[in-house]
């Protein structure tokens, strides 16, 4: 294994300093280094992170390999200062049992570019009707701890509630995607000025906070582990800051696009801003910027969702949900936050990896420290090309923006993944 010397690197708002990578660990910390038989990188002015962490990411794999596989989508975590991913459950087949769920793992410790650790469907199929395999998925060689049924809501109070009950046993999380159905029939965006000038039907956000609402007494009754997926509304953020002031057992995400963009953008009908849940108010986006920092909200995480150009390049209604999220989402958090760069490690790499429970990531550069980590240049800007994402989809919504920040490096168990902003395998 090759040994990195990292020159003149600032690590998180820290003076410049040198890091000796080693054998997967960081082994030195400090100014003046010497190792002979080191590769030098000279990191004067880029700033050194743990490895980013993302808790909800769309593989597709299997079933899409057209819109997405292990493979590409980890060397767009990579290319985006990642280390570890969860990948999501709704694959073809569905990943509900623990053939499904070693696959995924499998197929990412062959791509060899980031952890990627499958997330389990709560329900057979993502039906809502019947639990699936939780204890065989959470033996597996994947050691599935987080569950959720994302894109589907668990909507049964009594099926919640068992599952809930179940994964107490082994710590494990349920992810609940928040949207009372009933409520959201047809909804094409979010309800409120703009969908009624545009004759869009409405997705409200009582849909999402009935079931944040519902599902925090459930978790509290329980006792167990709820994580609520890409909040989006101001209404959700007090649900979750009265139930978190309550000891709740209950974390939280935001995803860039929620912290960036508005409903407005559904204005000029391109189904690239077409997502679930919708994008929301400039209210709603301040409430979520003020809750991620208060710590309401624990984490960022990318929901990146990739899709195929039939489904995206098409009328509005009949468009598929989603945007790409991976390789953009730490140049978000730069716009909408600057460089905070121990509430965007917190938020992007310690609390995710903590809730997945990922051993060896979210660990802060120092020595002993697991190799894991990503060089920034917080001075960088870059045009956002579609064409040029790793992404085998291209349905960014930053297309043609100007955003901050580059990653120059991202190692992974003291490997480089990515040198010189460029993919090395």
């Amino acid at each position: 294994m090759t040994a990195y010397l990292i020159r003149n690197v600032r690590v998180l708002d820290g003076e410049p300093t040198d890091l000796l990578v080693r054998d997967g660990v960081v082994a030195e910390v400090g100014g003046g280094l010497t190792a002979g038989d080191a590769t030098v990188l000279d990191a004067t002015g880029l700033v050194a992170l743990p490895g980013l962490v993302d808790l909800h990411t769309h593989l597709r794999e299997p079933g899409r390999e057209d819109a997405e596989t292990v493979e590409s989508g980890s060397r767009a975590a990579a290319l985006g200062g990642y280390t570890a991913v969860c990948a999501m459950a709704n694959t073809s087949p569905v990943a509900d049992t623990a053939g499904v769920v070693e696959q995924v793992w499998r197929l990412g410790r062959e791509a060899g570019l980031v952890d990627v650790q499958p997330i389990g469907a709560v329900t057979v199929g993502l039906a809502g009707e019947r639990l699936a395999e939780l204890g065989a998925m959470a033996d597996s060689a994947a050691r599935v701890r987080i569950f959720s049924d994302d894109g589907h809501c668990v909507a049964d109070p009594r099926l919640m509630r068992r599952a809930l009950e179940y994964v107490k046993a082994f710590d494990g999380v349920i992810a609940q995607h928040a949207e009372e159905p009933r409520l959201t029939e047809g909804a094409q965006m979010h309800e409120g000025e703009v969908s009624t000038r545009l004759g869009l039907t409405g997705w409200p956000a009582v849909a999402e906070e009935a079931i944040i609402a519902r599902d925090v007494l459930l978790a509290e009754h329980v006792g167990s582990r709820l994580h609520v997926c890409h909040v989006s509304t101001a209404g959700s953020v007090e649900v979750l800051r009265q139930a978190k002031a309550r000891g709740v057992r209950v974390t939280a995400e935001v995803t860039p696009h929620h912290l960036l963009l508005t409903d407005e953008r559904a204005e000029t009908y391109d189904p690239v801003f077409k997502v679930n849940p919708p994008l929301r108010t400039a209210t709603d986006v301040a409430a979520l910027r003020a809750a991620l920092a208060e710590g309401v909200i624990d984490v960022i995480a990318t929901d990146h969702a990739p899709h195929a150009v039939e489904d995206k390049e098409c009328e509005w209604a009949y468009a598929r949900p989603g945007m790409l999220g991976l390789e953009t989402a730490l140049s978000i958090a730069l716009d909408v936050f600057g460089p905070q760069w121990d509430l965007i490690a917190e938020r992007m790499s310690r609390a995710p990896a903590r809730i997945a429970g990922l051993t060896g990531q979210g660990v802060d550069p120092a020595p002993g420290a697991p190799a894991n980590l990503t060089l920034v240049d917080p001075a960088a800007r870059r045009v956002i090309e579609p064409a040029e994402l790793a992404s085998r989809s291209r349905n960014t919504p930053y297309a043609r923006m100007t955003l901050p920040g580059r990653i120059v490096a991202t190692f992974l168990r003291g490997e480089p993944t990515v040198l010189d902003g460029k993919a090395v395998k």
